[in-house]
């Protein structure tokens, strides 16, 4: 996935940039203090996409800041996640560079997402409409990160027609992000489908014995599905990022 380095060496091969050059941005600090943040540089180098600001915690000064110096190094593209809606509003960008900000997601793209290179198609699914926020915050760290994503919601086992109907979808995904609250049983129905990885996110969705994303975590944890894997309770960013780069593995062969 580190693309912008490659892209970096091919140029230096194909004589499109000197060694002088390439060597002066390798050098560059990996990373700059701006006093309250060490914002990495150097991520998309070693990870093959640029540092994620969480939102949470932070002030609105704090995060204008931080964007602001990885736009001014370079950085063409900012995803933004658990932004509040006051903060965001808060936030000032130029309209050359662009922002846009999805209030139910918590998200904030500040300039451009990445061309769709992916393999194949990343298959977002929830069981209920409460589980959508958690499921956008997936669905847009996916897209930012370049890839071709697609949205089935509502489509939990109390109607599990709903999820039948989809099956042609279901079984043409490269990586299925099934997101869930209550009893968690959708990873598992969906992990029993298909011949893709499978990411589950349980959600803090439920009456009380679901413990706020707990029952339906350990549900997922114990899923007989092969292929599951599970992140943590309302990660829809860490689910997004994990099948972004399951997407990109064909770009290292």
């Amino acid at each position: 996935m580190n693309t912008d380095l490659t892209k970096l060496l091919e140029d230096v091969k194909a004589g499109r940039v000197s060694v002088e050059e390439a060597t002066l941005q390798l050098k560059k600090e990996p990373f700059a203090d701006i006093d309250f943040a060490k914002v990495d540089l150097h991520r998309k180098y070693r990870q093959g996409a640029e540092e994620v600001i969480y939102g949470a915690g932070k002030t609105a000064k704090q995060i204008q800041k931080i964007a602001e110096t990885m736009l001014a190094n370079g950085c063409s593209g900012i995803l933004i996640t658990r932004l509040s809606g006051d903060n965001s509003e808060k936030l000032s960008f130029p309209e050359n560079v662009g922002y846009a900000y999805y209030k139910d997601a918590k998200v904030a793209i500040v300039g451009k997402k990445h061309i769709a290179d992916g393999i194949g198609k990343i298959l977002v699914v929830t069981a209920g409409t409460s589980d959508i926020p958690v499921a956008e915050e997936a669905a847009l760290t996916a897209e930012f990160l370049g890839n071709d994503v697609q949205r089935i919601y509502d489509v939990g086992v109390a109607g599990i027609h709903r999820l039948m109907a989809h099956l042609d979808e279901l079984m043409s995904a490269s990586v299925i992000i099934a997101i869930a609250g209550m009893e968690g049983a959708l990873a598992s129905v969906v992990g029993g489908l298909v011949d893709c990885p499978v990411i589950a996110v349980p959600t803090s969705v439920g009456y009380g014995a679901s413990f706020e994303g707990l029952t339906a975590l350990l549900s997922m944890l114990n899923s007989c599905a092969s292929g599951v894997t599970v992140v943590n309770i309302d990660n829809g960013f860490g689910a997004g990022y994990s099948a972004s780069m399951m997407n990109h593995m064909g770009e290292k062969e």
